[in-house]
């Protein structure tokens, strides 16, 4: 007999295992269908092993610059582990995935184990949604919800041409499995994946050449924390080649090293790694859903959906994360599943805009964004004023000895409202959540600037940003 349930989910990453527990606490039956691990690329491929990663190299260069902080190491400069940092980037996702799956299970969802894919109606069933699961020993498990949610996430684009192996050409996943550091690594792409490994490998020691096809390194994001995440790459020996065109079909693996011509600056230069990492954004994962037995549309290779309820054309079927391109962020993800649950449980639903998902990067120093541009700010028609101050003013940088970078705010000159806040430096990854708290409460920048912070902490300088705001206002 076929299982049955209010809800099923289908993918046990952020927004599935997100969706499963909301839904659960909402008093549903729920089934939640994973062909490998829960915690999805995130946990295990994605975010938290190279998080875990960037905080070794944080730690290794921290330990190398501690004289500046009057400590003395014996014995010399202070020896990489690279096998112990693997050990400890898998001990810490394997504790997390220990914590995730009794967190599922303690919340009454049924997890099963398998390759789901949706079936039309059939004898269980007068309509699609039914998903047919292919157990680890064969065996094929039916379930028949009432409401279907699709979170089955996305993989790395490949480029075509490139000799991908895992080892020699990696993709940033595959990359997360090196067994030894390379002395020197190409990295293909400079979106937030690339920009992340190449601050983690020039901490380690490694040479880096960074090669993208746009005009500057991470080109969603403010011009100015482009400009700033490169030169701090460049003071620290990385490469950074922007506006280059990609030569795939000359790649070569040979003589322990890969090698691959660009054209940049009207000129073609042969480029040199020991080995390749490629980013270059991801794909979703649709191929072998069923959605062929589904009225489901998909548009630029995502699933479509109602942006405010995230409903299909099938609408007891919903779709949340990356599988609906957008943002493609754990956190969005994890929105989104909240939304869609509470659309199913007939509770009113409220989902953030996609220029409002926090944007964090993980590099040394960090970044971390919210709203708009400066120069999607001005394209969009606004009368746009910005302030920027650089963390070097304020006395907790340096205590802390980490004085790079800077806030810039990106307000309307027309009614003083902040359109977009954008950071550089130490923590500003924690510190960006107050703007999107701001950002849901609609908290204008008065508000913000008569805010007591303490003092002294690094969240001053959004304070003093959004004081610096409101003194250009009122002086207009």
């Amino acid at each position: 007999m076929p299982m049955e349930a209010d809800v099923a989910v289908l993918g046990g990453g952020p927004g599935g295992y997100t969706a499963a527990v909301l839904a659960a606490r909402a008093g549903k039956s729920v089934v939640l269908i994973e062909r490998d691990k829960l915690g999805g690329t995130c946990l295990h491929r994605g975010c938290v092993p190279s998080k875990a990663l960037l905080r070794s190299a944080e730690v290794y260069a921290t330990v190398r610059d501690a004289e500046a902080f009057g400590i003395r190491l014996g014995g010399g400069e202070p020896a990489l582990d690279w096998s112990a940092v693997m050990a400890r980037k898998a001990a810490v996702v394997e504790r997390l995935h220990g914590s995730l799956r009794s967190l599922v299970e303690g919340s009454g969802v049924r997890i099963v184990h398998g390759a789901g894919r949706i079936i039309g109606p059939s004898i269980f069933s007068p309509r699609s949604g039914s998903v047919a699961v292919e157990l680890a020993d064969g065996e094929q498990e039916t379930v028949v919800p009432r409401h279907l949610i699709i979170a089955t996430g996305s993989r790395p684009i490949r480029i075509e041409g490139l000799p991908y192996d895992g080892d020699r050409v990696a993709t940033g996943e595959e990359a997360l499995n090196w067994e030894t550091l390379p002395s020197s690594v190409l990295i293909v792409g400079g979106g937030v994946t690339g920009t992340e490994w190449a601050s983690m490998l020039t901490d380690f020691g490694v040479r880096v050449t960074m090669v993208e096809t746009a005009e500057r390194i991470l080109p969603g994001e403010d011009r100015d924390i482009s400009a700033e995440l490169k030169k701090a790459l460049e003071r620290r020996g990385a490469e950074v080649i922007t506006g280059a065109r990609l030569l795939p079909e000359t790649c070569r693996v040979e003589d322990g090293a890969v090698s691959m011509e660009v054209e940049a600056d009207g000129r073609k230069r042969r480029l040199k790694g020991e080995r390749m990492l490629v980013s270059v954004g991801r794909q979703a994962n649709i191929e072998d859903l069923g959605l062929e037995n589904t009225d489901i549309r998909t548009e630029r290779g995502c699933i479509a959906v109602n942006p405010a309820t995230l409903q299909t054309d099938e609408p007891h079927i919903y779709a949340v994360g990356d599988v609906i391109g957008g943002v493609q962020l754990a956190h969005a993800a994890m929105h989104e599943a909240a939304v869609a649950v509470d659309h199913l449980c007939g509770r009113q639903a409220r989902r953030s805009a996609d220029r409002d998902v926090p944007r964090c990067i993980y590099s040394r120093p960090e970044a971390a964004a919210i709203g708009w541009t400066e120069d999607a700010a001005r394209e969009a028609g606004f009368d746009v004023m910005t302030i920027r101050m650089p963390m070097s003013a304020f006395g907790k940088a340096h205590v802390a000895g980490e004085t790079e970078g800077f806030i810039k705010v990106v307000a309307d000159r027309a009614t003083g409202d902040w359109l977009g806040v954008h950071m550089v430096g130490s923590h500003v990854t924690e510190l960006i959540a107050e703007a999107s708290l701001a950002r849901v409460l609609d908290a204008i920048p008065w508000e913000l600037a008569y805010t007591i912070h303490p003092h002294p902490t690094l969240s001053e300088a959004l304070q003093e940003a959004m004081q610096a705001v409101e003194t250009r206002r009122k002086a207009k």
